[in-house]
């Protein structure tokens, strides 16, 4: 592949490994495709699969094989045997320690499964990182939190998308309103990712797709996975609009405090549309994510109710994580980032690079 790659949309360089198996996949993907060693994933047992480096950058370096790819890498390497082999092998504790992690669910019918979604949403008792980027949080803090977030928001909507060819009749068309919004309904400037690469440029950050991949810690790296492992398996196409519906759900009122957040330090709106357009969006998205998506998909599809509360229930419990983890670093007064690694991107025209984010 060429290095003139445009690095705002991907693909990225592969980044720097994280244990012996992100080491082998990243050796591996340096290559033409081949057979990975026989017994690989038979490697794999952590102590906490939800926040374990090397298996969480072993699930990302696969699954950005069905997004963007890797810059350098053999597009073939996406249906290559061993490595969908050794994908299924992190996923299976992954997706066990999840199901640890949220632990048992009412039972509900599938016609109070939006009252149960409102239910889940409203007793989440989660660190409030919003307000504290709104109330205190440094400049430096708020650059934090975006890099984190840029992992995910310069991909927006993309991961939910896979449900798209999977489901029909109301779920779909309420998917497709919500997806149509965030796509900037085929506008460029107004896509959110586009809005998110403006703050993080208003912020002195880079805008280079998955720029900070290397600075981001597992739990960061969790709340990415997460949709990808539901987007990919058709068996959870009921958890992947859970997740969404939660997601919508809880993030009027985040993305109220995050743009006063940017206010109060001095940004201007160009800094702060990405969370005002989330504040009306999400308003109306979370009513129809609720009743029109997820009611919509049990109403037709009435055992997919679990999954439903499952994939809610799993994005709330990750996003209480990932904001303990930036809370607590921050009160010790560190950085809720990885050190930089040694510098090893190749950065092709145009390089939208900003000031680093400090360690």
């Amino acid at each position: 592949m060429s290095d003139s790659v445009d690095r705002r949309y991907g693909p990225a360089p592969l980044p720097q490994p994280r244990g012996p198996i992100s080491t082998a996949v990243i050796e591996a993907l340096r290559r033409p495709p081949h057979e990975l060693p026989a017994g690989l994933g038979a490697e794999f047992d952590p102590a906490d699969p939800v926040v374990d480096e090397d298996l969480q950058l072993t699930l990302f370096l696969c699954y950005e094989l069905h997004y963007r790819g890797w810059q350098g890498v053999d597009e073939d390497w996406e249906w290559q045997p061993s490595v969908l082999a050794l994908r299924s092998a992190a996923e299976r504790p992954f997706e066990a320690a999840l199901r640890r992690l949220v632990g048992p669910l009412p039972a509900v019918l599938p016609g109070g499964v939006p009252r149960a979604l409102a239910d889940l949403v409203a007793a989440d008792d989660g660190p409030s990182l919003a307000a504290a980027l709104q109330r205190r949080a440094t400049l430096a803090q708020f650059r934090e939190f975006a890099t984190h977030r840029s992992i995910y928001h310069l991909r927006e909507a993309d991961p939910h998308s896979w449900a798209l060819p999977r489901l029909g009749g109301p779920a779909k068309a309420a998917l497709v309103e919500i997806q149509m919004d965030e796509y900037g309904n085929g506008r460029l400037d107004r896509m959110h990712a586009e809005l998110f690469r403006r703050t993080l440029d208003r912020l002195d950050l880079d805008t280079g797709y998955a720029a900070y991949l290397d600075r981001v810690p597992a739990v960061t790296l969790t709340t990415n996975n997460l949709i990808s492992l539901f987007g990919l398996h058709r068996r959870l196409r009921g958890a992947l609009l859970g997740h969404l519906a939660a997601f919508e759900m809880a993030s009027s009122l985040p993305n109220r405090r995050y743009g006063n957040g940017l206010r109060r330090l001095g940004l201007d709106e160009t800094a702060t549309r990405f969370y005002d357009e989330h504040v009306e969006a999400d308003a109306v998205h979370e009513q129809i994510a609720a009743h029109d998506l997820c009611g919509g998909l049990v109403r037709t599809e009435p055992g997919l109710a679990a999954d439903v509360l499952f994939g809610a229930a799993a994005a709330l419990a990750v996003d209480r994580l990932f904001a303990g983890h930036l809370l607590d670093s921050w009160a010790t007064g560190g950085s809720s980032l990885r050190a930089p690694a040694e510098p090893s991107r190749v950065a092709g025209p145009p390089a939208p690079s900003r000031v680093a984010v400090a360690a």
